[in-house]
């Protein structure tokens, strides 16, 4: 790992990942959140403040990044929910099988390379009839902003930490075994080709 991705992309991740229109966003669904429930790609933690104490039992997390996740603003300790942190990847997540009532995942999709494999381990992990929670930035409905995605996108790939603009996320959900129930889209306030947001719930086909 090098300077820039040990002790400058964390900084930027987290302070890219904290801005108003993407807060909103995770208002919105992680409170849909119930059971066991495992977060992908937990960062730096900005979930942590919209899951429903009410309703969620226990919450494990996992993070390819040490460095992200010290980012972290919150004492788990007084969260009101059992809470575990787990440093691994989505394409090989270290629990048992059906283990997850709900699978949590918010601006995540975009830089797991193996979106297939990752996919494969969700279904392993979740319960038969556990659901998805999904809100991610993708490919842009209009041709203009999708020009300017493919364009911008191996340059923006490597600064990024390997965050990925023009990725289609309802297809890439729907071609991975599951169905969606239900999906809102939009563009939330900034800068176009990676402002384009799918949120919504999926389970097992």
């Amino acid at each position: 790992m090098g300077l820039y991705d040990k002790h400058i992309l964390p900084k930027v991740v987290d302070w890219a990942c904290r801005q108003k229109p993407t807060r909103k966003q995770r208002e919105k669904i992680i409170p849909l959140a119930h059971g066991n429930v495992l977060e992908i790609g937990i960062g730096s933690g900005l979930n942590l403040p919209f899951y429903d104490k009410t309703n969620v039992k226990h919450l494990t997390a996992i993070d390819p990044s040490i460095e992200i996740w010290n980012q972290n603003k919150f004492d788990v300790k007084s969260l009101p929910f059992e809470f575990n942190f787990i440093k691994a990847i989505a394409e090989n997540i270290p629990v048992d099988n059906n283990s997850f009532d709900y699978v949590v995942i918010t601006y995540t999709l975009c830089s797991i390379p193996d979106v297939s494999k990752a996919f494969n381990e969700i279904r392993r992990v979740i319960k038969p009839n556990g659901k998805l929670l999904f809100c991610e930035h993708g490919k842009a409905p209009d041709k203009s902003v999708q020009k300017w995605q493919n364009y911008i996108n191996p340059i923006w790939k490597k600064l990024g930490g390997g965050c990925t603009l023009n990725k289609d996320i309802p297809s890439i959900i729907k071609n991975n075994g599951f169905k969606i129930i239900n999906m809102e889209t939009m563009y939330i306030p900034g800068w176009k080709p990676a402002s384009f947001n799918f949120w919504g719930s999926s389970e097992i086909k």
